[in-house]
C-alpha cells in the first residue's frame, strides 16, 4: 500500500485527463438528482490516497485506511459509513473484479468525498429505476452501488478506456457547539505523570530528510542550539529501534503521511533521550513536502499519544455473522508487516491493556536456554536490546519464563527479572509465548507501585500472549530467512572484495568497511606480526568520521585484549569503562570538583566518544594457518548490544578476513624479497666518468617488478677504462635471476682478471651450460670504454645476439655500431670478436634490450628502424634527455602497459651543444 497527505489545493478533476471526456454513469433511483460535479461544490483542503493491491487481506487494509484518515480529520461522525462503503467497493475491486484498487479521500470543509477506481471498466454495473432491493445478506457481491444509494449523500460512476471509477460523499451532520471527544474526570494521583513544565519540540525535515527548523524547546531537551543542527540530517541524532534489513526505518517513517511512535534522540551529551514522537507530512504553497516531528519525553507521551480507540465492530462482518479474529482486537487492523512492528504494537498494547508503566517482549533461542530482548515500552530506550539473560533459575537467571508468574515486589526478589534492574519498576507479570508447547518467547508488563497485579491480570494477558504467539514466531522464522539470505549475499560480496585485493593496508580497510556499518557502529583492528610480538592497532573506523580520532586515541592508551585463538566473539569491556572514567573525569573537572583518584589517570577524551563506546564491544580472533594474526573488535554505541545472529555473521566475516589478511602478509613478504632481489641484480649506482656522460633508464614489466629479465651493469675496470653490458635473460623468476646474478657478478670478475671481451663472453657461455636443465640463453651488448685526452672515446664491444648499438653522429646520421654474432647459453663452442668504435665529440651511443624494439600497438612494431627514426631527432642532446626521449617515445607508440621489461643505455662524448 502507498498512501500520500496533501492538505489545501484543488486537485484536479479525474474526468479531465487526457484530451478526451470520459463518459459518466450517474447514481439512479431517488438519489440519482444528487451526482455531483466535484468541483463545483467546494474547496479540497485535504487529500489521502492509497493503491492497494488485488490480494484479500486488501479490504482490511483499506477499511484501517479510511478510519484512520478521516479519523485523523477528525470526521468520526462517519467513519463508520465510510468504511461500510469502502470496504464494499475495494471488495469488488479486489476479490471480484481481480485487479489492484485505488483509493482516494477529498476532505473539504462540509463534508467527505471518497473515489474507489479498479481497472476493471467493463463489468456490469447494476442500475435498479426502482426502490432498492439489497437482496440476500449472503450473496458476496453486487451490493456496493446499492449501499451507496442507501448511505451516500451523493454518489457516482464515471468510466475511462483503462478504468472505472465508483465515488460518493458523505456530509458532515450539523454540530452542537461543545466539546466532541472527552475523558473522564480522575484523582490527581492517576494523572499521566509529565515534568513541571512540559516541553515539546517541534522539529521540521525536508524531503531530503534534513533538519530545517528546530524550536527552543528541542534545543532544552537535547542540548542542541538549532544552528546546530539545522542542515545535518535527522538519521545523525535519531537512535531508531530497528533491525537492520527488517521493518521500517527513519528514512520511511518521515515519509509517511502520519506515524506515530517511541524511538531516541542522542543528545549532545551522547547520551540516548527515549522521546515519544508524532510526525505529520506537509507540504507548503508551492508543493514542497515536509515533516513536522512534535517530541516529548518518553514518560510524558499522554501529551501526544492518540488514544486507543476499542475495536470498531465491522459492519461488513456484522452482516456475515463472522466473530472479530482476537488477534486483530489485541493488535489492531491491519497488523504490522514486520516482526519489530507486531512486536512494539504489542508491548504497547499489552501495557495498555494492563494500564503498565513499562512492558517488554523477549523471543528465546533456538535450544530455549536464553531470551533476546527484542521491544520494549517505558524502559530506558534500547538499553537492553538484543541483551540476553539465561533461562534456567537462579541469580540473575530468567527463571519464571516458561510459566506465567506475578511478582508483587521486586525489591523483595532482586534479579527475579533482569531486564527490570535499576529500572525504578517494582511490580511485574510475566506469561510465555509458547507454540505447539515450545517456549518461543516471554512478554511481560510492569508498573512502579508494589503489588499491582494479580492472577486475573495474569490471565488476561496470557490470553493475549497465546493470540499472539503464533504470528510473532511466523515473523520469526521470515525475519530468520530474509537475515540468512542477507548473510549469504554479505559473505559472497565480501569475499570478492578480499579476494580483490593483495595489498596489506586495503584489506585492512575493506574489513573495517564491510563492519560499519552494517554489523557495528565501530571498528578496530589489532595486527600480530609474529608469536612474540604485542598486538598492534592498525586500523580504526567509526560510523560518524568525526569521532574516528578521539576513538583511536582511546584505544591506543588502554591495553589490546588478549590473542586468544578461542573461536567465537567474546566481550571486552575495557574499552566502555575506560571511557566511563574519563567521561567522570571530564565532567568533575567542567563542574569544578577535585578529580577522583580512581579516573585521574584516565584518558582525556569527550563524552561523545565515550558515548560511542559505551555499548558492548566484542572481540573476534583472527586465526590463519592455525596461528592468530590479529584481532577483529566491533562496538556498539551506548547501552547498546549485539544481537546473535548478527555476532555469528561477523564470525564468518572473520574467518575470511583473517585469510585474506594473511595472504596479503605473505603476498607483501615475497614481493619485498622479489624487489630486494632484483635491486641486487642491478648496479647500485653509475660511476662518473670523466669526458663521457651516461644515463640508463630502466623499466621492470608486470606487478610487483618481478626479478629476471633484463639487466645493464656499468663498472671501471682499472684505471681510465670501464667495462659496460646491457642483456636480457630468456625468461623471468627465479632461474631468470639466477642467470642474471651469474653473468653480472662473472662480467665484472673476469674483466677485472685481464680477459678481454670475447674471451669474457666465451668463460660466461660456458658457466650458464653448466648450470643445466636450470640454464637460460642470454643475448649481452658487453663493451670496454676508454676516454681519449683529444675529448673522443674508444669501445671495443661484443654483440652477442643482442639488439645492436646504435651511433648517432653530430649531423644526425645513424649508424650500427657493432655486427651480430651468435647469443650465450645455446652452443658450447662460441668464436666471438671484438670491433671498435671511435666516438667523437657529440655523438651518441645508445645501447637497447628488446624490450624497446619489439614495442607492439596491434600488428605495428617499433623495430629498428623506428628506433633509428627516433634516435636522429635526438642530435645535440644530453645523454640524459636523449634516453628519456627514447623512453617517452616507447610509451606513446602504444597505449597499453609495456609487456616487457626495458633498459636503455645512452653514452655521449661532450660536443658543443645545439642552441
Amino acid at each position: 500500500m502507498t498512501t500520500g497527505l496533501r492538505p489545501g489545493g484543488n486537485p484536479q478533476d479525474p474526468r479531465q485527463r487526457g484530451n478526451q471526456p470520459l463518459p459518466r454513469q450517474e447514481g439512479v433511483g431517488p438519489d440519482a438528482p444528487h451526482v455531483e460535479n466535484r468541483t463545483g461544490r467546494s474547496v479540497i483542503t485535504a487529500r489521502a490516497a492509497a493503491s492497494f493491491d488485488p490480494v484479500g487481506r486488501s479490504v482490511a487494509t483499506a477499511r484501517s485506511f479510511v478510519r484512520d484518515t478521516l479519523q485523523g480529520w477528525g470526521f468520526a461522525d462517519i467513519v463508520d459509513d465510510a468504511v461500510v462503503l469502502t470496504s464494499e467497493l475495494v471488495t469488488n475491486a479486489v476479490v471480484h473484479a481481480g485487479t489492484a484498487a485505488e483509493v482516494l479521500c477529498l476532505r473539504s470543509d462540509d463534508g467527505v468525498r471518497i473515489e474507489v477506481s479498479d481497472r476493471y471498466p467493463e463489468r456490469e454495473i447494476p442500475l435498479q429505476s426502482s426502490a432498492v432491493n439489497m437482496g440476500s445478506p449472503d450473496r458476496e457481491g453486487g451490493r456496493g452501488l446499492q449501499l451507496c444509494a442507501a448511505l451516500a449523500d451523493r454518489w457516482g460512476v464515471e468510466y475511462t478506456p483503462t478504468h472505472k471509477q465508483v465515488w460518493f460523499r458523505l456530509d458532515l451532520p450539523e454540530r452542537p457547539v461543545g466539546t466532541r471527544a472527552a475523558g473522564p474526570a480522575l484523582p490527581a494521583d492517576l494523572l499521566p505523570l509529565a515534568d513541571g513544565r512540559v516541553r515539546v519540540a517541534v522539529v521540521q525535515i525536508d524531503r531530503t530528510g534534513t533538519i530545517t527548523a528546530w524550536n527552543e524547546d528541542a534545543d532544552d531537551l537535547f542540548g542542541y542550539a538549532a544552528e546546530q543542527v539545522t542542515g545535518k540530517p535527522l538519521t545523525d541524532l535519531a537512535a531508531w529501534p530497528h533491525t537492520p534489513g527488517t521493518g521500517t526505518g527513519i528514512a520511511e517513517a518521515l515519509r509517511l503521511s502520519r506515524w506515530e511512535g517511541s524511538y531516541g534522540i542522542r543528545g549532545a551529551d551522547g547520551r540516548v533521550i527515549p522521546v515519544y514522537a508524532s510526525h505529520l507530512r506537509v507540504r507548503d504553497t508551492a508543493g514542497e513536502p515536509s515533516t513536522v516531528c512534535l517530541l516529548v519525553r518518553d514518560h510524558e507521551r499522554a501529551v501526544l499519544q492518540t488514544p486507543l480507540r476499542g475495536p470498531a465492530t465491522d459492519t461488513a462482518t456484522a452482516q456475515d455473522g463472522q466473530v472479530p479474529d482476537p488477534f486483530e482486537v489485541f493488535i489492531g487492523s491491519p497488523a504490522p508487516d514486520d516482526l519489530d512492528g507486531l512486536l512494539q504494537r504489542t508491548v504497547e498494547r499489552a501495557r495498555d491493556m494492563l494500564d503498565g508503566d513499562a512492558a517488554f517482549l523477549l523471543l528465546a533461542t533456538d535450544d530455549e536456554t536464553e531470551l533476546e530482548v527484542r521491544a520494549s515500552t517505558g524502559l530506558p530506550s534500547a538499553r537492553q536490546r538484543f541483551a540476553r539473560v539465561p533461562v534456567d533459575a537462579g541469580p540473575g537467571r530468567y527463571g519464571s519464563a516458561r510459566m506465567p508468574a506475578v511478582h508483587d515486589d521486586l525489591a523483595a526478589v532482586p534479579g527475579a527479572v533482569p531486564l527490570l534492574g535499576g529500572t525504578g519498576m517494582r511490580s511485574v507479570v510475566t506469561v510465555p509465548l509458547k507454540v505447539e508447547g515450545r517456549l518461543t518467547g516471554s512478554l511481560g508488563v510492569a508498573a512502579e507501585s508494589p503489588s499491582r497485579y494479580s492472577n486475573e491480570e495474569a490471565l488476561r494477558l496470557q490470553f493475549a500472549a497465546d493470540r499472539i504467539a503464533l504470528a510473532v514466531e511466523s515473523a520469526r522464522l521470515g525475519e530468520l530467512e530474509r537475515l540468512r539470505r542477507g548473510s549469504l549475499s554479505f559473505l559472497v560480496e565480501a569475499s570478492d572484495l578480499l579476494a580483490g585485493t593483495l595489498d596489506r593496508n586495503q584489506t585492512l580497510a575493506l574489513m573495517a568497511q564491510m563492519t560499519i556499518p552494517t554489523l557495528a557502529s565501530w571498528c578496530a583492528v589489532y595486527t600480530i606480526a609474529d608469536q612474540v610480538s604485542e598486538p598492534y592497532l592498525s586500523y580504526v573506523l567509526h560510523e560518524d568520521e568525526e569521532r574516528i580520532d578521539g576513538l583511536k586515541a582511546l584505544l591506543s592508551k588502554i591495553a589490546p585484549p588478549e590473542p586468544i585463538p578461542t573461536p567465537g566473539a567474546r566481550v571486552w569491556t575495557a574499552p566502555a569503562e575506560a571511557a566511563h572514567q574519563a567521561a567522570l573525569r571530564t565532567s568533575m573537572r567542567s563542574l569544578g570538583l577535585p578529580e577522583l583518584p580512581a579516573v585521574s589517570s584516565g584518558v582525556g577524551t569527550t563524552l561523545a566518544t565515550a558515548a560511542t563506546v559505551g555499548g558492548e564491544t566484542v572481540v573476534l580472533p583472527l586465526v590463519a594457518r592455525n596461528r592468530v594474526i590479529g584481532m577483529l573488535t566491533l562496538g556498539k554505541p551506548t547501552d547498546e548490544h549485539f544481537r546473535q545472529e548478527i555476532l555469528e555473521l561477523a564470525e564468518d566475516l572473520s574467518r575470511r578476513a583473517a585469510l585474506a589478511l594473511d595472504n596479503a602478509r605473505l603476498y607483501s613478504e615475497r614481493t619485498a624479497i622479489s624487489q630486494s632481489l632484483q635491486r641486487s641484480l642491478l648496479p647500485p649506482e653509475l660511476p662518473d666518468i670523466d669526458g663521457v656522460e651516461v644515463e640508463v633508464i630502466y623499466r621492470a614489466a608486470g606487478e610487483g617488478n618481478e626479478v629476471g629479465g633484463d639487466f645493464y651493469d656499468l663498472f671501471p675496470i682499472r684505471d681510465g677504462a670501464y667495462g659496460f653490458a646491457i642483456g636480457d635473460v630468456c625468461g623471468t623468476g627465479p632461474e631468470a635471476a639466477a642467470v642474471t646474478g651469474l653473468a653480472r657478478h662473472a662480467l665484472r670478475l673476469l674483466a677485472r682478471e685481464g680477459f678481454g671481451g670475447p674471451a669474457v663472453l666465451e668463460r660466461l657461455n660456458s658457466a650458464i651450460l653448466d648450470e643445466g636443465a636450470r640454464s637460460r640463453f642470454l643475448t649481452l651488448l658487453y663493451g670496454e670504454l676508454w676516454p681519449q685526452e683529444d675529448g673522443s672515446a674508444v669501445l671495443r664491444v661484443v654483440c652477442a645476439g643482442h639488439p645492436l648499438p646504435l651511433r648517432l653522429r653530430q649531423d644526425g646520421s645513424v649508424e650500427p655500431a657493432a655486427e651480430p654474432q651468435p647469443l650465450l647459453g645455446v652452443m658450447e663452442d662460441l668464436e666471438l670478436y671484438e670491433q671498435t668504435v671511435t666516438l667523437d665529440p657529440g655523438d651518441v651511443l645508445l645501447c637497447v634490450t628488446d624490450g624497446v624494439t619489439e614495442r607492439r600497438e596491434g600488428t605495428r612494431m617499433l623495430g629498428d628502424d623506428g628506433l633509428a627514426e627516433v634516435l636522429t631527432t635526438c642530435t645535440g642532446l644530453t645523454a640524459g634527455a636523449v634516453a628519456a626521449r627514447i623512453m617517452r617515445a616507447v610509451e606513446r607508440f602504444a597505449s597499453d602497459a609495456p609487456s616487457d621489461d626495458m633498459a636503455i643505455l645512452a653514452m655521449r662524448v661532450p660536443g658543443l651543444l645545439k642552441d
